[in-house]
Protein backbone atom coordinates (compact mmCIF):
# COMPACT_ATOMS: atom_id res chain seq x y z
CA UNK A 1 0.00 0.00 0.00
CA UNK A 2 2.77 2.38 0.77
CA UNK A 3 4.28 1.77 -2.64
CA UNK A 4 0.65 2.21 -4.59
CA UNK A 5 0.23 5.64 -2.21
CA UNK A 6 3.69 6.82 -3.31
CA UNK A 7 3.37 6.12 -6.93
CA UNK A 8 -0.21 7.77 -7.17
CA UNK A 9 0.96 10.35 -5.42
CA UNK A 10 3.41 12.11 -8.42
CA UNK A 11 0.95 10.87 -11.28
CA UNK A 12 -2.54 11.91 -9.77
CA UNK A 13 -2.95 15.47 -9.22
CA UNK A 14 -6.68 14.78 -8.03
CA UNK A 15 -5.67 12.08 -4.95
CA UNK A 16 -2.73 13.79 -4.57
CA UNK A 17 -4.38 17.21 -2.87
CA UNK A 18 -7.36 15.18 -1.16
CA UNK A 19 -4.76 12.53 0.50
CA UNK A 20 -1.01 14.18 0.84
CA UNK A 21 -2.97 16.81 3.83
CA UNK A 22 -3.28 13.66 5.64
CA UNK A 23 -0.15 11.91 5.13
CA UNK A 24 2.93 12.10 7.17
CA UNK A 25 6.54 10.26 7.41
CA UNK A 26 5.94 7.73 10.51
CA UNK A 27 2.92 6.13 8.29
CA UNK A 28 5.80 4.94 6.43
CA UNK A 29 7.77 1.12 7.19
CA UNK A 30 10.53 1.75 5.43
CA UNK A 31 13.45 4.06 5.54
CA UNK A 32 13.56 4.52 1.32
CA UNK A 33 9.32 5.13 1.90
CA UNK A 34 10.23 8.03 4.44
CA UNK A 35 13.15 9.42 2.00
CA UNK A 36 10.92 9.44 -0.88
CA UNK A 37 7.37 10.69 0.65
CA UNK A 38 9.69 13.63 2.22
CA UNK A 39 10.94 14.67 -1.29
CA UNK A 40 7.39 14.33 -2.26
CA UNK A 41 6.03 16.39 0.16
CA UNK A 42 8.85 18.95 0.42
CA UNK A 43 8.34 19.39 -3.57
CA UNK A 44 4.40 20.08 -3.02
CA UNK A 45 4.76 22.30 -0.43
CA UNK A 46 7.23 24.48 -2.10
CA UNK A 47 6.06 24.62 -5.58
CA UNK A 48 2.38 23.59 -5.36
CA UNK A 49 2.82 20.85 -8.27
CA UNK A 50 3.73 17.45 -8.58
CA UNK A 51 7.11 16.46 -8.83
CA UNK A 52 8.21 13.66 -11.81
CA UNK A 53 10.85 11.24 -10.99
CA UNK A 54 13.78 13.12 -12.78
CA UNK A 55 12.60 15.72 -10.05
CA UNK A 56 12.87 12.99 -7.58
CA UNK A 57 15.95 11.58 -9.09
CA UNK A 58 17.41 15.49 -8.85
CA UNK A 59 16.33 16.13 -4.98
CA UNK A 60 17.50 12.62 -3.73
CA UNK A 61 21.44 13.62 -5.37
CA UNK A 62 21.34 16.88 -3.83
CA UNK A 63 20.34 15.13 -0.94
CA UNK A 64 23.58 15.33 2.13
CA UNK A 65 23.83 13.14 4.45
CA UNK A 66 22.88 10.35 3.42
CA UNK A 67 24.32 6.78 2.98
CA UNK A 68 25.15 4.92 -0.54
CA UNK A 69 23.27 2.15 0.38
CA UNK A 70 20.03 4.73 1.30
CA UNK A 71 20.93 6.52 -2.26
CA UNK A 72 20.57 3.08 -3.79
CA UNK A 73 17.73 1.81 -2.31
CA UNK A 74 15.54 5.55 -2.70
CA UNK A 75 16.80 5.63 -5.74
CA UNK A 76 15.22 2.37 -7.18
CA UNK A 77 11.81 2.72 -5.16
CA UNK A 78 11.63 5.68 -7.18
CA UNK A 79 12.21 4.22 -10.36
CA UNK A 80 9.84 1.42 -9.66
CA UNK A 81 6.79 3.97 -8.85
CA UNK A 82 4.10 2.98 -11.79
CA UNK A 83 0.22 3.90 -11.38
CA UNK A 84 -2.70 2.47 -13.69
CA UNK A 85 -5.11 4.91 -14.48
CA UNK A 86 -7.86 2.35 -14.48
CA UNK A 87 -7.28 1.96 -10.83
CA UNK A 88 -10.77 3.82 -9.94
CA UNK A 89 -9.82 6.98 -7.81
CA UNK A 90 -12.46 6.84 -5.13
CA UNK A 91 -11.76 3.44 -4.12
CA UNK A 92 -7.51 4.36 -3.69
CA UNK A 93 -8.58 7.28 -1.33
CA UNK A 94 -11.00 4.84 0.58
CA UNK A 95 -8.05 2.32 0.79
CA UNK A 96 -5.77 5.52 1.62
CA UNK A 97 -7.86 6.59 4.91
CA UNK A 98 -7.80 3.10 5.82
CA UNK A 99 -4.53 2.43 5.42
CA UNK A 100 -3.47 5.47 7.33
CA UNK A 101 -6.25 5.18 10.22
CA UNK A 102 -4.96 2.21 10.76
CA UNK A 103 -1.11 2.69 10.90
CA UNK A 104 -1.89 5.87 13.00
CA UNK A 105 -3.60 4.05 15.62
CA UNK A 106 -0.55 1.17 15.26
CA UNK A 107 1.69 4.48 16.14
CA UNK A 108 -0.33 5.63 18.59
CA UNK A 109 0.09 2.23 20.60
CA UNK A 110 3.61 2.25 20.21
CA UNK A 111 3.61 5.46 21.68
CA UNK A 112 1.80 4.68 24.74
CA UNK A 113 3.75 1.55 25.07
CA UNK A 114 7.33 3.83 25.09
CA UNK A 115 5.57 6.32 27.65
CA UNK A 116 4.72 3.29 29.92
CA UNK A 117 7.98 2.05 29.75
CA UNK A 118 9.07 5.74 30.32
CA UNK A 119 11.37 6.04 26.67
CA UNK A 120 9.74 9.25 26.27
CA UNK A 121 9.65 12.62 28.04
CA UNK A 122 5.68 12.44 27.80
CA UNK A 123 3.71 11.85 30.74
CA UNK A 124 0.87 8.69 31.09
CA UNK A 125 -1.96 12.03 30.58
CA UNK A 126 -0.68 12.11 27.09
CA UNK A 127 -1.91 8.55 26.42
CA UNK A 128 -5.39 9.64 25.90
CA UNK A 129 -5.03 12.21 23.48
CA UNK A 130 -2.74 10.06 21.98
CA UNK A 131 -5.01 7.18 21.09
CA UNK A 132 -8.02 9.72 20.49
CA UNK A 133 -6.24 11.52 17.52
CA UNK A 134 -5.63 8.22 16.21
CA UNK A 135 -9.47 7.17 16.25
CA UNK A 136 -10.55 10.90 14.77
CA UNK A 137 -8.71 10.78 11.71
CA UNK A 138 -10.80 10.58 8.75
CA UNK A 139 -10.57 12.14 4.63
CA UNK A 140 -13.00 15.04 4.85
CA UNK A 141 -13.89 15.75 1.44
CA UNK A 142 -16.43 18.73 2.24
CA UNK A 143 -14.76 21.81 0.45
CA UNK A 144 -17.89 24.37 1.10
CA UNK A 145 -21.68 24.66 0.36
CA UNK A 146 -22.76 25.53 -2.90
CA UNK A 147 -25.41 27.79 -2.50
CA UNK A 148 -27.17 26.43 -5.56
CA UNK A 149 -25.89 22.84 -6.35
CA UNK A 150 -27.09 22.16 -2.40
CA UNK A 151 -30.41 23.96 -2.21
CA UNK A 152 -32.23 20.65 -1.24
CA UNK A 153 -29.70 19.90 1.81
CA UNK A 154 -29.92 23.23 2.83
CA UNK A 155 -33.57 22.95 3.03
CA UNK A 156 -34.00 19.85 4.20
CA UNK A 157 -31.71 22.22 6.92
CA UNK A 158 -34.51 24.35 7.58
CA UNK A 159 -37.11 21.61 8.99
CA UNK A 160 -34.47 19.11 10.62
CA UNK A 161 -34.96 19.88 14.20
CA UNK A 162 -31.82 21.21 16.04
CA UNK A 163 -30.69 19.18 19.12
CA UNK A 164 -31.12 21.76 22.21
CA UNK A 165 -30.72 21.66 25.81
CA UNK A 166 -34.16 22.76 27.31
CA UNK A 167 -34.77 24.86 30.71
CA UNK A 168 -37.44 24.39 33.08
CA UNK A 169 -38.03 27.95 33.22
CA UNK A 170 -40.36 28.70 30.07
CA UNK A 171 -39.17 31.99 29.60
CA UNK A 172 -35.61 31.39 28.88
CA UNK A 173 -37.45 28.56 26.27
CA UNK A 174 -39.02 31.12 25.19
CA UNK A 175 -36.14 33.47 24.45
CA UNK A 176 -33.71 30.63 23.26
CA UNK A 177 -36.18 29.26 20.90
CA UNK A 178 -36.64 25.89 22.94
CA UNK A 179 -33.31 25.52 24.54
CA UNK A 180 -29.91 25.91 24.57
CA UNK A 181 -28.38 24.51 21.00
CA UNK A 182 -25.03 22.89 20.89
CA UNK A 183 -21.61 24.27 19.37
CA UNK A 184 -22.60 27.67 22.03
CA UNK A 185 -21.33 29.46 24.82
CA UNK A 186 -23.51 31.61 26.84
CA UNK A 187 -23.09 33.31 30.10
CA UNK A 188 -25.04 35.17 32.59
CA UNK A 189 -23.47 38.17 33.97
CA UNK A 190 -24.73 39.38 37.62
CA UNK A 191 -23.56 41.49 40.81
CA UNK A 192 -21.94 39.54 43.82
CA UNK A 193 -24.68 38.06 45.88
CA UNK A 194 -27.27 38.34 43.02
CA UNK A 195 -27.09 34.17 42.44
CA UNK A 196 -24.66 33.29 39.16
CA UNK A 197 -23.48 30.22 41.08
CA UNK A 198 -27.29 29.59 41.95
CA UNK A 199 -28.74 29.83 38.49
CA UNK A 200 -26.50 27.51 36.99
CA UNK A 201 -27.07 24.74 39.84
CA UNK A 202 -30.71 25.18 39.70
CA UNK A 203 -30.13 25.09 35.30
CA UNK A 204 -27.55 21.64 35.99
CA UNK A 205 -30.02 20.09 38.56
CA UNK A 206 -32.87 20.24 35.72
CA UNK A 207 -30.88 19.15 33.35
CA UNK A 208 -29.72 15.98 35.27
CA UNK A 209 -33.28 15.45 35.91
CA UNK A 210 -33.98 16.18 32.26
CA UNK A 211 -31.78 12.89 31.78
CA UNK A 212 -29.12 14.68 30.39
CA UNK A 213 -25.40 13.99 31.61
CA UNK A 214 -24.05 17.14 32.82
CA UNK A 215 -20.44 18.11 33.78
CA UNK A 216 -20.15 21.27 36.43
CA UNK A 217 -16.63 22.50 36.27
CA UNK A 218 -15.74 24.87 39.42
CA UNK A 219 -13.05 27.04 39.86
CA UNK A 220 -14.59 29.41 42.71
CA UNK A 221 -16.55 27.09 45.32
CA UNK A 222 -15.63 23.54 46.94
CA UNK A 223 -16.50 20.48 44.73
CA UNK A 224 -18.75 19.38 47.94
CA UNK A 225 -20.47 23.21 47.97
CA UNK A 226 -21.65 23.21 44.70
CA UNK A 227 -22.70 19.62 45.03
CA UNK A 228 -24.53 20.87 48.28
CA UNK A 229 -26.43 22.95 46.68
CA UNK A 230 -27.60 20.58 43.98
CA UNK A 231 -28.60 18.65 46.40
CA UNK A 232 -30.90 20.91 48.01
CA UNK A 233 -32.42 21.41 44.85
CA UNK A 234 -33.06 17.46 43.64
CA UNK A 235 -34.13 16.37 47.48
CA UNK A 236 -36.62 18.93 47.88
CA UNK A 237 -34.63 20.15 51.45
CA UNK A 238 -33.76 23.42 53.13
CA UNK A 239 -29.51 23.68 52.49
CA UNK A 240 -29.33 24.43 56.17
CA UNK A 241 -31.24 21.87 57.04
CA UNK A 242 -29.57 19.46 54.59
CA UNK A 243 -26.86 18.50 57.44
CA UNK A 244 -29.64 17.65 59.83
CA UNK A 245 -30.81 14.50 57.52
CA UNK A 246 -29.89 10.86 59.08
CA UNK A 247 -27.93 8.80 57.05
CA UNK A 248 -30.61 6.46 56.42
CA UNK A 249 -33.13 9.67 55.32
CA UNK A 250 -30.08 10.85 52.86
CA UNK A 251 -29.64 7.41 51.50
CA UNK A 252 -33.55 6.99 50.52
CA UNK A 253 -33.81 10.56 48.63
CA UNK A 254 -31.13 9.39 46.83
CA UNK A 255 -32.64 5.89 45.74
CA UNK A 256 -35.28 7.91 44.73
CA UNK A 257 -33.67 10.57 42.72
CA UNK A 258 -31.86 7.51 40.78
CA UNK A 259 -34.94 5.94 39.81
CA UNK A 260 -35.87 9.44 38.14
CA UNK A 261 -33.09 10.25 35.96
CA UNK A 262 -30.66 7.79 33.92
CA UNK A 263 -28.66 11.10 33.22
CA UNK A 264 -25.34 11.86 35.44
CA UNK A 265 -24.03 14.80 36.69
CA UNK A 266 -20.06 15.26 37.77
CA UNK A 267 -18.45 17.93 39.69
CA UNK A 268 -15.00 18.89 39.48
CA UNK A 269 -13.03 21.39 41.20
CA UNK A 270 -10.09 23.35 39.75
CA UNK A 271 -8.07 26.05 42.26
CA UNK A 272 -9.04 29.27 41.12
CA UNK A 273 -6.92 30.68 37.89
CA UNK A 274 -5.42 27.49 37.72
CA UNK A 275 -6.82 25.76 34.65
CA UNK A 276 -8.34 26.48 31.13
CA UNK A 277 -9.77 25.30 28.22
CA UNK A 278 -6.68 22.17 27.89
CA UNK A 279 -7.09 21.15 31.48
CA UNK A 280 -11.31 20.70 30.61
CA UNK A 281 -10.09 19.40 27.29
CA UNK A 282 -8.06 16.40 29.22
CA UNK A 283 -10.93 16.51 31.27
CA UNK A 284 -13.36 15.24 29.02
CA UNK A 285 -10.82 12.80 27.42
CA UNK A 286 -10.24 10.99 31.31
CA UNK A 287 -13.99 11.12 32.11
CA UNK A 288 -14.45 9.00 28.90
CA UNK A 289 -12.35 6.20 29.27
CA UNK A 290 -12.44 6.34 32.58
CA UNK A 291 -16.23 6.07 33.64
CA UNK A 292 -17.67 6.10 29.53
CA UNK A 293 -19.20 9.52 30.49
CA UNK A 294 -19.93 12.30 27.70
CA UNK A 295 -21.55 15.09 28.52
CA UNK A 296 -24.71 17.19 26.94
CA UNK A 297 -23.74 20.35 28.63
CA UNK A 298 -21.03 22.00 30.68
CA UNK A 299 -21.43 24.85 33.45
CA UNK A 300 -18.23 26.33 34.08
CA UNK A 301 -18.51 28.46 37.49
CA UNK A 302 -17.08 30.92 36.09
CA UNK A 303 -15.17 32.67 32.90
CA UNK A 304 -12.80 35.38 34.82
CA UNK A 305 -11.73 32.49 36.74
CA UNK A 306 -10.06 30.81 33.74
CA UNK A 307 -6.45 30.79 32.10
CA UNK A 308 -5.73 31.09 28.96
CA UNK A 309 -4.38 28.24 26.86
CA UNK A 310 -3.15 30.90 24.23
CA UNK A 311 -1.87 34.06 26.39
CA UNK A 312 -0.34 34.76 29.64
CA UNK A 313 -1.51 36.85 31.71
CA UNK A 314 1.29 39.92 32.62
CA UNK A 315 3.06 39.18 29.18
CA UNK A 316 1.86 42.57 27.43
CA UNK A 317 -1.59 41.27 27.29
CA UNK A 318 -4.52 43.66 28.54
CA UNK A 319 -7.78 42.25 30.50
CA UNK A 320 -9.81 43.01 27.26
CA UNK A 321 -7.68 40.66 25.67
CA UNK A 322 -7.39 37.88 27.92
CA UNK A 323 -10.86 37.56 28.61
CA UNK A 324 -11.83 37.88 25.27
CA UNK A 325 -8.87 35.19 24.35
CA UNK A 326 -10.62 32.67 27.30
CA UNK A 327 -14.53 33.25 26.05
CA UNK A 328 -13.12 32.31 22.54
CA UNK A 329 -11.24 29.36 23.85
CA UNK A 330 -14.23 28.03 25.63
CA UNK A 331 -16.23 29.00 22.81
CA UNK A 332 -14.00 26.51 20.77
CA UNK A 333 -14.46 23.62 23.25
CA UNK A 334 -18.57 23.80 22.93
CA UNK A 335 -17.78 23.27 19.25
CA UNK A 336 -15.01 20.58 19.20
CA UNK A 337 -17.67 18.90 21.54
CA UNK A 338 -20.68 19.62 20.34
CA UNK A 339 -22.39 21.16 23.20
CA UNK A 340 -23.44 23.93 24.48
CA UNK A 341 -21.35 25.78 27.25
CA UNK A 342 -22.86 28.22 30.43
CA UNK A 343 -20.71 30.65 32.25
CA UNK A 344 -21.03 33.31 34.27
CA UNK A 345 -19.52 36.43 34.80
CA UNK A 346 -19.50 39.75 37.12
CA UNK A 347 -20.76 43.03 36.75
CA UNK A 348 -18.10 45.67 37.20
CA UNK A 349 -18.91 48.87 39.59
CA UNK A 350 -20.84 50.44 37.76
CA UNK A 351 -23.58 48.15 38.00
CA UNK A 352 -23.52 47.08 41.80
CA UNK A 353 -26.25 49.82 43.12
CA UNK A 354 -28.09 49.95 39.50
CA UNK A 355 -30.84 48.02 39.14
CA UNK A 356 -30.84 47.95 35.50
CA UNK A 357 -27.74 46.88 33.32
CA UNK A 358 -25.99 46.53 29.59
CA UNK A 359 -23.37 45.16 27.62
CA UNK A 360 -20.79 47.86 29.22
CA UNK A 361 -21.49 46.68 32.54
CA UNK A 362 -19.36 43.72 31.95
CA UNK A 363 -16.36 43.42 34.07
CA UNK A 364 -13.06 43.03 32.48
CA UNK A 365 -13.70 43.10 29.03
CA UNK A 366 -16.34 43.74 26.67
CA UNK A 367 -14.49 41.53 24.57
CA UNK A 368 -16.69 38.60 26.00
CA UNK A 369 -20.18 40.00 25.09
CA UNK A 370 -18.86 39.90 21.62
CA UNK A 371 -17.79 36.67 21.83
CA UNK A 372 -20.60 34.56 23.50
CA UNK A 373 -23.76 33.35 21.68
CA UNK A 374 -26.33 34.36 24.43
CA UNK A 375 -25.79 36.67 27.53
CA UNK A 376 -28.62 37.60 30.09
CA UNK A 377 -28.14 40.01 33.22
CA UNK A 378 -29.40 38.68 36.51
CA UNK A 379 -30.93 41.72 38.30
CA UNK A 380 -31.30 41.60 41.95
CA UNK A 381 -33.48 44.86 43.72
CA UNK A 382 -35.21 45.11 47.19
CA UNK A 383 -38.44 44.73 45.94
CA UNK A 384 -37.85 41.91 43.90
CA UNK A 385 -36.18 40.62 47.13
CA UNK A 386 -39.72 41.27 48.85
CA UNK A 387 -41.05 38.71 46.22
CA UNK A 388 -38.45 36.34 45.88
CA UNK A 389 -38.03 37.40 42.25
CA UNK A 390 -34.72 37.63 40.08
CA UNK A 391 -35.19 40.07 37.06
CA UNK A 392 -33.29 38.90 33.87
CA UNK A 393 -32.77 40.95 31.23
CA UNK A 394 -31.36 39.82 27.38
CA UNK A 395 -28.29 41.77 26.27
CA UNK A 396 -27.15 39.82 23.47
CA UNK A 397 -29.18 36.52 21.53
CA UNK A 398 -28.00 34.89 18.84
CA UNK A 399 -31.38 32.57 18.69
CA UNK A 400 -34.24 34.48 18.18
CA UNK A 401 -34.99 38.39 18.52
CA UNK A 402 -33.73 40.21 21.69
CA UNK A 403 -36.15 42.45 22.14
CA UNK A 404 -38.56 39.74 22.29
CA UNK A 405 -39.19 39.70 25.97
CA UNK A 406 -36.28 41.51 26.83
CA UNK A 407 -36.92 41.63 30.80
CA UNK A 408 -38.88 39.12 32.77
CA UNK A 409 -39.01 37.66 35.96
CA UNK A 410 -38.20 34.41 37.86
CA UNK A 411 -38.51 33.11 40.80
CA UNK A 412 -35.83 32.42 43.37
CA UNK A 413 -35.93 29.83 46.40
CA UNK A 414 -32.92 30.81 47.95
CA UNK A 415 -33.28 27.94 50.83
CA UNK A 416 -33.40 24.89 48.03
CA UNK A 417 -31.12 26.70 45.49
CA UNK A 418 -34.19 26.97 43.03
CA UNK A 419 -35.16 29.05 39.94
CA UNK A 420 -39.03 28.55 38.97
CA UNK A 421 -41.60 30.11 36.98
CA UNK A 422 -43.35 33.14 38.39
CA UNK A 423 -47.19 34.18 36.79
CA UNK A 424 -48.02 37.57 34.72
CA UNK A 425 -45.27 38.08 33.00
CA UNK A 426 -46.63 39.58 30.00
CA UNK A 427 -47.59 42.89 31.44
CA UNK A 428 -44.04 43.70 32.52
CA UNK A 429 -42.13 42.03 29.70
CA UNK A 430 -40.63 44.74 28.22
CA UNK A 431 -41.01 47.63 30.99
CA UNK A 432 -37.68 48.44 31.93
CA UNK A 433 -36.24 48.22 35.63
CA UNK A 434 -36.74 51.04 38.33
CA UNK A 435 -33.51 53.00 38.28
CA UNK A 436 -32.13 52.86 41.95
CA UNK A 437 -29.08 54.61 41.81
CA UNK A 438 -28.52 57.88 43.72
CA UNK A 439 -29.29 59.71 40.35
CA UNK A 440 -32.71 57.53 39.90
CA UNK A 441 -34.12 57.96 43.23
CA UNK A 442 -33.30 62.54 42.82
CA UNK A 443 -35.01 61.66 39.51
CA UNK A 444 -38.03 59.71 40.75
CA UNK A 445 -38.13 63.03 43.80
CA UNK A 446 -38.03 65.76 41.29
CA UNK A 447 -40.87 64.03 39.11
CA UNK A 448 -43.25 64.06 42.64
CA UNK A 449 -42.80 67.60 43.02
CA UNK A 450 -42.99 68.71 39.67
CA UNK A 451 -46.51 67.15 39.24
CA UNK A 452 -47.99 67.72 43.04
CA UNK A 453 -51.23 68.97 42.77
CA UNK A 454 -52.09 67.87 39.50
CA UNK A 455 -54.62 65.34 38.69
CA UNK A 456 -53.66 61.93 37.39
Amino acid sequence: METSILAHLIHSDEYSRKVLPHLNEELFSVPEEKMVFKLVQEYVNKYNALPTKEVLFIELQNRNGISQEAFNDARDLISSLKSDDNTKLDWLIDKTEEFVQDKSLQNAIRRSIGILDSDTELTKSAIPKLLQDALQISFNTAIGHDFIQDATSRYDSYHKQEKRIRFNLDYFNRITGGGLPTKTLNCLMASTGVGKSLAMCSMAASNLMDQKNVLYITLEMAEERIAQRIDANLLDTNISTLTDLTKLEYDQKIAELKTSTKGKLIVKEYPTATAGVNHFRHLLEELKIKKNFVPDIIYVDYLNLCISSRIKMGAGANSYTYIKAIAEELRGLAVEFELPIVTATQANRGAMNSSDMDMTNTSDSIGLPMTVDFMAALISTEELEETNQIMVKQLKNRYSDPGLYRRFTVGVDKSKMRLYDVDNQDDAADVPVMDTTDFGERLFDEKDLMFKGFDD
